[in-house]
């Protein structure tokens, strides 16, 4: 998953877990001075708290310890997050408790995604049959608004991964996202929206891409081909394994795949943080693994890769290199 340059790398962040795990604790004065010290030192370690903080608090959301991150700020900025903290905690009591019973993440919890015709939850698969017979499958974590009329047939993908099917109609389809519009020609595709690009899969026909508002201007993509693209750009073409649509069974099939690239969907079906340490993310991966079985897929890949598995907390876990 593409993460901000600004973002902790995997070593502050490892670190921030740790840090967090030895506070839950009956912390002693010396312990919370280091940890102090820790925090203050850069700003990257303040945002790896702050990140490890957050996906703590959908586990544990009445946890005293949450303003422990706020001893080196001001007295005015804690009476800034208290009062903020005490908000955030009713909250819990009404929609994010919902929220949390239906499996969503806070962090894709967007308005456009809770109110979509069709969404799923973290860990869900869902497969749908249209109107006209085309065929859809979402992935874990996904929200589709779907837009039938008399003359054309829309999609628009909102969040997260849906396989599609389509069945002839004389009513052209189209598939919205962030970054552009994808027309299908009699196919069999999926379509990934990120954050700021979104990636294109054909594994039976053709697919159309217009970038933007560009409607005039299109780049046919064949099938077992893959593009990424953003608003004003289309990436390399490169290859579509059919393994990329394996995630609608309910398993994922790995074909020389990078192990970042496996973890980061291993990751998006499971609650917590998975991370992999930049040595070993490059690793290349073969196998099936069940998407629902997170230590089953952890310890099969443990048993083949010279990589070992660390859980400092519950929620947290962490891939590095074997010693």
């Amino acid at each position: 998953m593409k993460r901000s340059s600004e973002a902790p790398d995997h070593t502050v962040l490892k670190q921030a877990a740790y840090w967090y795990a030895q506070l839950q604790g009956d912390a002693d004065a010396v312990l919370r001075a280091e940890w102090q010290s820790w925090y203050a030192q850069h700003d990257s370690h303040r945002r790896a708290w702050q990140y490890v903080e957050r996906i703590g608090t959908r586990f544990s959301p009445l946890q005293d310890d949450r303003d422990t991150a706020q001893h080196t700020l001001s007295a005015a900025r804690q009476l800034k997050h208290s009062r903020r903290k005490v908000l955030l905690g009713l909250a819990m009591f009404g929609s994010g408790a919902l929220l949390a019973r239906l499996g969503w993440a806070p962090a894709q919890q967007s308005l456009l995604a809770w109110r979509a015709d069709q969404r799923t939850a973290v860990g869900e698969i869902r497969s749908l049959s249209l109107e006209d017979g085309t065929r859809l499958w979402l992935n874990s974590s996904s929200a589709l608004n779907i837009a039938y009329t008399a003359q054309r047939r829309v999609l628009r993908l909102i969040q997260g991964e849906v396989l599609i099917e389509t069945a002839r109609d004389s009513r052209p389809f189209l598939v919205e996202t962030a970054q552009g519009s994808l027309q299908p020609l009699g196919t069999r595709f999926s379509i990934g929206q990120q954050a700021d690009q979104t990636r294109l899969d054909v594994f039976e026909g053709q697919v159309a891409i217009r970038l933007g508002d560009q409607s005039e201007v299109a780049t046919v993509v064949p099938a077992g081909r893959q593009r990424r693209f953003d608003a004003a750009q289309l990436n390399t073409e490169e290859a579509a394994s059919n393994g990329r649509q394996s995630w609608s069974r309910g398993i994922l099939q790995a074909d020389e795949r990078p192990l970042g690239d496996v973890i980061t969907e291993l990751a998006r079906h499971h609650h917590g943080h998975i991370g992999v340490a930049p040595e070993i993310a490059d690793l290349r991966v073969m196998g099936t693994f069940p998407l629902n079985d997170l230590q089953q897929s952890l310890s099969m890949l443990q048993s083949v890769l010279p990589i070992r598995i660390e859980r400092p907390l519950p929620w947290w876990i962490s891939l590095e290199a074997r010693r």
